[in-house]
């Protein structure tokens, strides 16, 4: 067991997460003290912090909660996402946390609403902006001292729109320029902890899929040597981008993670799991047609997360978006 500092209290948190091998067929944080006129000291030389690419200027950082079960596809922007976080929420079912920066899509969505494993991970970036439809009323005061610029649907209605041809709640996109207009000083994109270059040259194995599994959702990562990505299937399906083409990523990591209870819980009773993000634990991170054994460490919710090799060397990923699905050895239901 680790003791870890979550939000202004010790925690234990043990190094744990949850995967298989399948063919592709409650508390609430404090807020960080984060100077949003912080520069950024990264050049382009070094490559985006956030996905290793080259690139002209470090932009703010805008983060978005997208739907994604059957429901909601297929979605919007996800393409033109630096990160992509899998979160555990309510009933076993996972819901989408989205970064960009690097690239804006012009609309996003469906846009869904905030949960507390959410306000954990967001300190890492500074103050970005967040958009997201709602949350549970006990949450709100949370959100608001939260390191972050709320752009979310009640304190910025005219970012987002009904698209024609869905139904609600599934339907709420957002049009990512107004977003960012309602946070004029969101933090910049900044080192959140990633390396990227070449792989390690030991330690891989080669994986044609993978696939991690929540209790009442699945995901399966197929490598494509072809596109030079791992293909995304959930529950079994392609995952299908409203763009055009499947989604994928380069890199996907599975970070291990322990997922407790909150003291959040919608009308049904159904309880939020609360994912801890910070501490030490296990990974898995799959790139180039390989699987390799990776250490997370995480100090603070105001630093970034580290990764690296079973000997301690950074654990490059590889330039390009990446995925993080955060997951548990063992798969629970708070």
């Amino acid at each position: 067991m680790i003791s870890v500092t979550l939000a202004g209290a010790a925690v234990l948190v043990p190094v744990a997460g949850c995967s298989s091998d399948e063919p592709a067929s409650g508390k609430a944080p404090q807020a960080a003290t984060v100077s949003p006129s912080e520069e950024p000291t990264e050049t382009a030389a070094e490559g985006h912090p956030f996905t290793g690419q080259p690139y002209e200027e470090l932009k703010p950082v805008l983060a978005v909660k997208i739907e994604n079960t059957s429901a909601g596809k297929p979605q919007l922007g996800l393409k033109s996402a630096d990160i992509v976080y899998v979160e555990q929420v309510e009933a076993g079912l996972t819901r989408l946390m989205a970064i960009f920066s690097s690239k804006i899509p012009a609309k996003v969505g469906p846009v869904r609403s905030a949960r507390i494993s959410d306000l954990h991970l967001v300190p890492q970036y500074g103050k970005p902006a967040f958009a997201y439809s709602g949350a549970q009323t006990k949450m709100l005061p949370y959100i608001a001292k939260a390191p972050l610029y709320d752009v979310g649907d009640t304190r910025n209605p005219g970012a987002y729109f009904r698209q024609p041809g869905r139904y609600a709640p599934y339907n709420l996109f957002a049009n990512t320029k107004k977003l960012l207009s309602g946070a004029p000083k969101a933090t910049k994109a900044k080192d959140v902890g990633f390396t990227f270059g070449d792989a390690p040259a030991e330690g891989g194995v080669d994986k044609k899929s993978y696939t991690v599994r929540w209790p009442a959702a699945r995901f399966t990562f197929a490598w494509s040597e072809a596109k030079k990505q791992w293909l995304i299937w959930q529950d079994g399906k392609k995952d299908m981008a409203a763009e055009g083409g499947q989604l994928g990523a380069p890199t996907i990591v599975v970070q291990y993670t322990k997922t407790e209870r909150s003291e959040f819980h919608d009308f049904h009773q159904s309880y939020t799991p609360l994912v801890h993000t910070t501490g030490k634990g296990k990974a898995v991170v799959l790139r180039d047609g390989k699987a390799f054994t990776a250490n997370w460490e995480r100090e603070s919710e105001e630093t970034g997360t580290t990764f690296t090799t079973e000997s301690g060397e950074p654990m490059n990923f590889a330039p390009g978006q990446v995925w993080i699905a955060l997951a548990s050895r063992k798969p629970v239901t708070p």
